[in-house]
């Protein structure tokens, strides 16, 4: 075997990786040193995804775009394995049953919120369509809520997948460029929310002794499998992890040779794609089920130890989103959206505004206890990643004191199966005129029965319990 840089399978991996990893380290140096930027929310991954934007497009940093993708597409899948992995807990002070239901609750405010933004997408490309610019792409609307609500790996994903399968000219591009604005929308749309209502006397800031210390985050529980023993725990999560997403492959795989099986070749063409382009979604399920193992088996007796750490499934997922923002970033190629710039500024402004309108309005009714943590928490997450939900939560709720942070991690495997008729939408869309019209309605109706749904059992009774469970904090000595 060559084992020389002739050898360019061999170290692709190594340059190509290392490359995006010194980026990120650059982004941190850059956050550190420049005022501006330390005091911004801007995540380190969004700064060096820039820098490495920026060098790319000079022709100074030699990223493959193949690989790139390959990031995103893998990195989003490990991400959200470790995250449905985790073992939940609840907030301190909150009960099982109340841990349950806002936890319900959210997951079906982050699909009405997909849903919102896939319908304000889809209108505004329609209306651009039949007025400025006939001919526009317009299933690419529906990048919208994959590029805000889902992150830059499934912008990636379903942009590819409509570049590819349906002539949509840059749509890779598009959609990940939603994605990073999308991030801008959350550290800038986020702050300015926060420094709004702290000036209207409608929010008061931690004090200093209330902020969060990172050496107290717990590292363990109780019954846990210990740090090195015949193999270090690191290993064992990070075996949890690719074991899971070996399965969701074998999954995906064995899914798809079943429409070769019953020569359902039309269907294998639509279909088939969306199985490989919502990866995270399968993997997320395969994880939650994994989680259901463990617990079963500790609960019979047959298993003694708890396998999943928390801690170290946090420190898997948050390197796999900030890779994959990074490589997100650095993927754009300016030139593609040169015939986009309308819709694509159009889509990301209404979008960012909307989704902070409804976030707040939200918010209010399920999270009357702690609205602003519950706000900024969701729009975080909707506008970017999970991480980016728990980078502007930290800003109101350092020591993670409200179960807003529990509320994410709940909310988000719930929303893995009420989410799922989206990704038929995704696929309907762009096939045909009529069944684009069909998508637009189904998802507004989507959108209202999960509204009912959601927001039902919330303000008076909702306001009350909190308003006795605030009464009873301020008692406490």
């Amino acid at each position: 075997m060559d084992f020389s840089a002739a050898n360019t399978d061999l170290w692709k991996i190594i340059t190509q990786g290392g490359l995006l990893c010194v980026l990120l380290l650059v982004g941190n140096v850059l956050r550190r040193k420049i005022p501006i930027l330390s005091k911004s929310l801007l995540p380190t991954a969004v700064i060096g995804g820039f820098v490495g934007l920026l060098l790319r497009q000079l022709g100074w940093f030699p990223l493959d775009n193949t690989f790139l993708e390959s990031v995103n597409y893998h990195m989003i899948a490990i991400g959200f394995i470790a995250l449905g992995l985790r073992i939940p807990r609840r907030a301190k002070g909150q009960r099982k049953t109340a841990a349950v239901r806002d936890g319900t609750k959210t997951g079906l405010f982050i699909v009405s919120n997909y849903l919102i933004q896939g319908v304000l997408g889809l209108v505004i490309m329609i209306v651009l369509a039949a007025t400025v610019m006939p001919g526009l792409f317009r299933a690419a609307g529906l990048l919208l809520p994959m590029g805000f609500g889902q992150g830059p790996g499934q912008a990636n994903n379903i942009g590819t997948l409509y570049e590819t399968q349906y002539g949509f000219t840059g749509g890779t591009t598009f959609g990940l460029a939603i994605a990073t604005m999308g991030f801008l929308f959350a550290s800038i749309g986020g702050i300015i929310y926060l420094n709004w209502m702290i000036r209207h006397g409608k929010f008061r800031m931690p004090v200093a002794s209330e902020h969060h210390d990172p050496s107290a985050e717990p590292v363990a529980d109780d019954g846990e499998i210990p740090l090195v023993e015949a193999v270090d725990k690191f290993t064992i999560q990070m075996s949890m992890v690719l074991g899971v997403y070996l399965l969701t492959f074998l999954f995906s795989w064995g899914l798809v040779s079943l429409f070769d099986v019953f020569g359902l070749e039309g269907a294998k063409k639509t279909i088939a794609p969306l199985i490989w382009g919502f990866n995270f979604l399968i993997g997320s399920s395969m994880a939650l089920g994994m989680r259901g193992i463990f617990s079963g088996l500790r609960k019979s007796g047959l298993m003694t130890r708890q396998y999943p750490n928390n801690y170290l499934l946090n420190r898997i997922s948050g390197f796999a989103f900030d890779l994959m923002i990074v490589a997100s970033i650095c993927a754009i190629d300016i030139g593609d959206l040169a015939s986009l710039w309308g819709p694509f500024l159009l889509l990301c402004i209404v979008g960012g505004f909307v989704t902070m309108w409804y976030c707040q309005k939200v918010s209010a009714r399920l999270y009357p206890g702690y609205p602003v943590e519950g706000m900024l928490s969701m729009y975080g997450m909707m506008t970017g990643t999970v991480s980016t939900g728990i980078m502007l939560l930290r800003e109101v709720d350092p020591s993670f004191k409200t179960p807003a942070a529990n509320n994410l991690v709940i909310g988000s495997s719930v929303a893995i199966l009420v989410a799922f008729p989206i990704l038929i939408m995704v696929g309907l869309a762009p096939q045909s005129e009529g069944l684009l019209w069909l998508t637009l309605g189904l998802a507004a109706a989507y959108a209202v029965v999960i509204n009912i749904l959601m927001l039902r059992k919330t303000g008076a009774k909702a306001r009350a319990a909190a308003e006795r469970s605030n009464t009873a904090e301020d008692a406490k000595p």
